[in-house]
């Protein structure tokens, strides 16, 4: 009875246009209800449109708190693709979201999260909870891209806060065991670890650093930039040397 009353349910919604406060779910291979435990599984082709999200996949675990379209809670699976109202789109193999705490988690192949003007994209994993700002990246391909900077690592973290409708990471870590990679306008930097903190506009590159800018490349073990002039002071330990190339053209 439960089957064939959400059954009706649904093609009655697939008729007729979704109202406010409505939501919207359709599937072609039917619905499993797990009433004690307040959960669903929807099987093949699902779609899922409500006031807050959208989202398809092959397979949705979808957790509600007091009725069936109180939804609280999505796991799905297979070719996910999702959109909130809060402007966060993404795609993944594996898609979590708690849709009272905003905590995203995507896994996968190419997966990728759109959080309004960054950009995060990774092989593996992609984490951020909306609220807090907190984000990280782990994996393969993992890197960050925003209007002024461009991140690769095996490991991104850190945290941003919207100001005036604009995310801006406030502070980040990255870290990878062969090279990370950190691009602004004017400066493309290298390292093992890196450290950005916005209040101090300072980054900090740790071991194998490489700085390039216009004819300069500087080799080191450790930088400083500051991240306004972009002005950078490079050190080394004590058996090795600073080494700076300048091109012929350069003043």
């Amino acid at each position: 009875m439960i089957f064939l009353r959400i059954f009706l349910i649904l093609i009655s919604f697939s008729i007729s246009a979704r109202e406010v406060g409505q939501t919207e779910i359709t599937t072609s291979g039917g619905i499993e209800v797990f009433k004690l435990d307040k959960y669903y599984l929807l099987k093949e082709d699902v779609k899922i449109v409500s006031d807050n999200f959208k989202l398809d996949a092959d397979l949705v675990k979808a957790f509600f708190s007091e009725d069936l379209y109180d939804i609280i809670k999505i796991d799905s699976s297979g070719n996910v693709i999702f959109e909130t109202n809060r402007g966060l789109k993404g795609k993944g193999d594996i898609v979590k979201i708690d849709i009272k705490s905003e905590n995203i988690f995507i896994k996968g192949e190419n997966s990728s999260l759109i959080n309004q003007n960054i950009l995060m994209n990774s092989d593996e994993a992609i984490e951020v909870n909306n609220l807090s700002g907190k984000f990280k990246l782990k994996g393969l391909n993992s890197r960050l891209t925003s209007e002024d900077i461009d991140i690769s690592g095996f490991i991104i973290e850190g945290i941003f806060e919207n100001i005036d409708g604009i995310n801006e990471v406030q502070e980040m870590y990255v870290e990878d065991s062969s090279q990370v990679n950190i691009k602004t306008e004017t400066l493309n930097m290298f390292s093992l670890e890196a450290k950005y903190n916005k209040k101090q506009n300072i980054i900090e590159l740790f071991e194998n650093v490489k700085i390039i800018r216009d004819n300069e490349f500087v080799e080191g073990n450790y930088a400083k930039i500051n991240t306004v002039n972009e002005s950078y002071k490079v050190t080394s330990n004590n058996k090795e040397k600073v080494k700076i190339l300048l091109n012929e053209s350069t003043e």
